[in-house]
């Protein structure tokens, strides 16, 4: 059924949920775009336009209340209740936005030009990144030493691992233009920046991606194997050129290696300390088994539960490392075990609603779909969900899911 003309959001209102992306490599900027959006839906609540009984609204409220309660839970006995209370204040402006984005974002008609924006954003920042490759500058000046930084310069180390979580928005856009042929020159044209920005977590993210949208055009697991062995080694072709080419992916592929040695040290070292983060992470979370040590407050319990000469220990402000870098540990020692169950619940909701969906609305929830996989699959490394830029990403894709699951109107093609 179409949606009511006068129910339609107009179309400056839909470009202002694409506009967090297009500042999102801009520091503190994207927070504008985002704040206008939370005011938005504070007006919509206020008038009555963001239903209770809609069904879009009530997946952002479950995903919501996961994500904050397990944030307000652990400020009860936070090791830092500044930083945890000023967290769970500010994750707030998340819920109104998210609410907005569903409104915006309704008419299905509108979805696929949505995903050609958010495609033709990534496609400028991996051109920007390859312009990096070729001569060392980029829009976001010279790149890192041993990494290509992109548009998101070399004091910002975000361009793989943003990349791999937005490309299933370019690789579904190719294909829905092109065809398979366009979602495989897609997937190459993705691959050497994602390589060479020199984040192994992205290149497992982007490896996922590949699988799972194998299987989606597939369906058959003889054909599922032999496209992933033919992306395998496509992989492995662009590596090799990679490695011969580039002392800062060598580099990489150097530190990576030294976990077969086999020896603890050599594990951690290939890691590149992430080993004395998770044992560090443990203590914790044993120590604060039930709401842990307080949203954002894993730097400040950090010293407590290091080792003797732990690396990230910072003597002078009495600070470790700033996250977990997993995301199950990093609920499980900020938010304990009452965290990691709501955590969990939220996902569990997430899945219902994609399970109980039209083939319309998975087709449009695709995209923001498999990047959520992506960003969040526990067999990785990661960033900090409960940190202001992270989280904004996190909750920008999460308001898109639900949008796209509760949009109405004819199915997008």
């Amino acid at each position: 059924m179409t949606p009511n003309p006068d129910d339609r959001a107009p179309l400056w209102a839909t470009l202002l949920v694409p506009a967090v992306l297009v500042l999102l490599p801009l520091g503190r900027s994207a927070e504008a775009p985002l704040a206008l959006g939370a005011i938005g839906g504070l007006v919509l609540l206020a008038r009555g336009r963001a239903r209770l009984d809609d069904g879009a609204v009530k997946l952002v409220l479950a995903l919501f209340g996961a994500y904050w309660l397990a944030a307000l839970l652990s400020g009860f006995a936070a090791v830092a209740p500044g930083k945890t209370w000023s967290t769970v204040a500010t994750t707030l402006r998340f819920l109104p936005f998210a609410l907005y984005a569903t409104w915006a974002l309704r008419d299905a008609a509108r979805w696929p030009a949505l995903v050609a924006a958010v495609a033709g954003i990534v496609v400028l920042w991996t051109l920007d990144a390859w312009v990096q490759m070729a001569t060392g500058y980029s829009l976001g000046g010279a790149a890192e030493r041993e990494r290509v930084s992109g548009i998101f310069g070399a004091g910002n180390l975000k361009l793989g691992p943003v990349l791999a979580t937005l490309a299933p928005f370019v690789l579904l856009a190719a294909r829905a233009r092109w065809g398979v042929r366009g979602l495989v020159l897609a997937y190459a044209f993705l691959a050497p920046p994602v390589l060479l920005a020199g984040s192994r977590a992205a290149w497992l993210s982007y490896a996922l991606v590949g699988v799972l949208l194998a299987w989606h055009e597939t369906r058959r697991p003889r054909r599922f194997l032999a496209v992933c062995a033919v992306f395998a080694l496509g992989l492995g072709v662009i590596g090799a050129f990679a490695l011969h080419d580039s002392a800062r992916f060598g580099a990489r592929i150097e530190r990576s290696l030294r976990a077969l040695q086999g020896t603890e040290a050599a594990v951690d070292e290939a890691s590149a300390g992430r080993l004395s983060i998770w044992r560090t992470a443990l203590a914790m979370s044993a120590a604060h088994p039930f709401t842990g040590v307080g949203a954002r407050g894993f730097r400040y319990a950090y010293p407590d539960y290091a080792a003797p000469g732990d690396r990230f220990v910072d003597t002078a402000s009495d600070t470790g490392a700033s996250h977990a870098h997993q995301i199950v540990l990093e609920v499980l020692s900020e938010t304990g075990v009452a965290g990691l169950v709501l955590w969990l619940a939220g996902a569990w909701a997430a899945l219902r609603a994609w399970r109980r969906a039209d083939a319309g609305a998975r087709e449009r929830a695709l995209a923001p779909g498999l990047a959520l996989v992506s960003m969040c699959f526990p067999l990785n490394t990661h960033l900090a969900f409960y940190s202001a830029w992270w989280g904004l990403l996190f909750w920008w894709l999460l308001a898109l899911y639900c949008a796209a699951l509760g949009a109405r109107g004819a199915a997008a093609r």
